[in-house]
């Protein structure tokens, strides 16, 4: 959701929702897996003036993202000496840099809604407004040269539909899965200016596993002949699917719910027609991994006018 502009060109600030009419009445907050506490921590002094927030499955990479953007943006101190804010639990990593947010939030759907639900009331709590949400991450490509970047258009489930569904109390409740065109958009064509790497808009399929739900013939369990499996993923690829990951669609469903611009950027490590085991070197995978932070950081720093 962007801004709203008025016909004076001022803008209405976008302050992150909550859907949730409890929370008001709570003497306390605890977001128990980021050891953080409305009563203990004064949130909108901690995190009032973040903008961006970026979220990846490793701790590993998120810390690494977190020095890379401390030193894109030119920050004072040393981003070795970079604090983990989540020091002491061992579910996810968050690390504040300047404006930007960098966050763990595990594999899979589970691991990451429950990082977003934490993440969401933390926006809230600290009165931010105008927030965009980033997933950066690594997928196996449809159709697509390894190292390609997908930047999603919409996140679909295993029959290709735009949607999330979610069991509360015994029910099945869908939710949209569409993300940001303006940011897409814009992601895309900040790519056009990285002439290294490819970048793509498609969708993106999440699904459950990343073996036998991604239709891999080298899990310990397999029911399926390559045969099917090729059809499914040409089935995919011409429904728009350019990209196989596992937390998308809850991704996508909790930004569009909550009112937070958001976007996906993933990169492909290999071409799902021709395999199914990642087989590039450690090197290579590496800086396939750096693409999406590359892009996105140059996103980040043309909205903090740090680019010409």
């Amino acid at each position: 959701m962007a801004p709203i502009l008025l016909e004076n060109k001022e803008y209405i600030k976008q302050h992150v929702q909550v859907k949730n009419p409890y929370l008001d009445a709570m003497e306390e907050d605890i977001l128990y897996h980021f050891n953080l506490s409305t009563k203990t921590h004064n949130l909108p002094e901690m995190f009032g003036d973040v903008k961006f927030v970026c979220v990846g499955g490793s701790a590993n990479r998120m810390k690494a993202f977190a020095h890379f953007i401390h030193q894109e943006l030119k920050l004072p101190g040393n981003p070795e000496e970079l604090r983990d804010i989540c020091e002491g639990m061992d579910r996810y990593c968050m690390y504040k840099v300047g404006p930007v947010l960098s966050i763990s939030h595990g594999m899979g759907v589970p691991s990451i809604s429950i990082m977003l639900h934490e993440l969401i009331k933390l926006l809230h709590h600290a009165q931010c407004n105008d927030v965009i949400l980033f997933r950066l991450g690594t997928s196996g490509g449809v159709g697509l040269a390894p190292g390609t970047v997908v930047i999603t258009d919409k996140a679909v489930d295993y029959s290709f539909r735009a949607q999330f569904e979610q069991v509360v109390l015994g029910k099945v409740i869908t939710r949209s899965t569409e993300l940001d065109e303006g940011v897409a958009k814009e992601l895309l064509q900040c790519s056009s200016e990285f002439q290294n790497f490819p970048t793509v808009i498609g969708n993106t399929m999440c699904t459950h596993d990343f073996y036998e739900g991604q239709g891999r013939l080298d899990g310990a369990l397999c029911s399926f002949s390559n045969e099917e499996k090729l059809e499914y993923l040409r089935k995919a690829y011409d429904a728009g699917v350019r990209n196989i990951e596992m937390e998308s669609t809850v991704f996508a469903a909790m930004c569009r719910v909550c009112g937070l611009r958001g976007a996906v950027v993933c990169v492909a490590l290999l071409n799902r027609f021709e395999g199914d085991q990642i087989t590039s070197s450690h090197d290579v995978l590496v800086e396939y991994q750096q693409r999406p932070q590359v892009l996105v950081s140059h996103f980040i720093k043309k909205h903090l006018g740090l680019l010409a």
